[in-house]
C-alpha cells in the first residue's frame, strides 16, 4: 500500500527535475602515460645502469645456490653425512645471501621509483589540468576504474604528448 505513493512521488520528482547538463568525463591510464614518457625511459635506463652490478651479483648468488642444490641432489646419496651436511649448510647460506641481496636491491629500486613518481607528480598534475581545460571536462578517471570508455574519451596518448614536451 505504501509502495504506490512512494513510487508515484519518485516518478514525479524525476520528471519534474530539470535535465542535468551532460557531464564530460575523460579517462587516462596514468601509469602507462607516465612510464612511457621520455623522462621515464631515461630514468629507467639510468636505473638499469646504476644497478647492473647489483643485479649481476644477485644472479651470480642465485646460480651458485642452484649449483649447490643440484650437487646435493645428484651426489648427496654418495656423500658421507658430514660432507652432505656441510654442502647443505653452504646451500642454505647461499639461499640466505641471495634473499638478502635481492631484498636490498628490490627495496632500493622501489625507493628510487617512488622518488621519481613524487618528482613527476607536479608535471602530471599540470598535464591533466591542461586536458581538463582543453576538453572542457568535469572529471578525469583513471582507466583502472573504468569498464568501458569511448576511444575519443581515452586521453592517455594526449597526456603522454603533454608529458613529453
Amino acid at each position: 500500500m505504501l509502495r504506490l505513493p512512494i513510487m508515484a512521488t519518485l516518478v514525479a520528482l524525476l520528471m519534474s527535475t530539470p535535465v542535468v547538463a551532460e557531464t564530460r568525463i575523460g579517462v587516462v591510464d596514468l601509469r602507462q602515460a607516465l612510464f612511457s614518457s621520455k623522462e621515464a625511459q631515461a630514468f629507467s635506463a639510468k636505473l638499469q645502469q646504476d644497478f647492473s652490478g647489483e643485479e649481476a651479483k644477485v644472479r651470480e648468488t642465485q646460480e651458485e645456490a642452484r649449483a649447490l642444490k643440484e650437487r646435493l641432489e645428484q651426489d648427496g646419496a654418495m656423500m658421507n653425512e658430514s660432507e652432505r651436511n656441510r654442502l647443505a649448510a653452504q646451500f642454505q647460506e647461499k639461499v640466505q645471501q641471495f634473499n638478502a641481496l635481492k631484498q636490498r636491491l628490490d627495496s632500493t629500486v622501489a625507493n628510487r621509483k617512488q622518488s621519481f613518481l613524487e618528482e613527476a607528480r607536479p608535471d602530471v598534475d599540470a598535464a591533466v589540468q591542461e586536458l581538463v581545460d582543453e576538453h572542457d571536462l568535469d572529471m578525469i578517471l583513471p582507466s583502472e576504474a573504468v569498464v568501458y570508455v569511448k576511444p575519443d574519451m581515452n586521453l592517455t596518448a594526449q597526456l603522454l604528448e603533454k608529458l613529453d614536451r
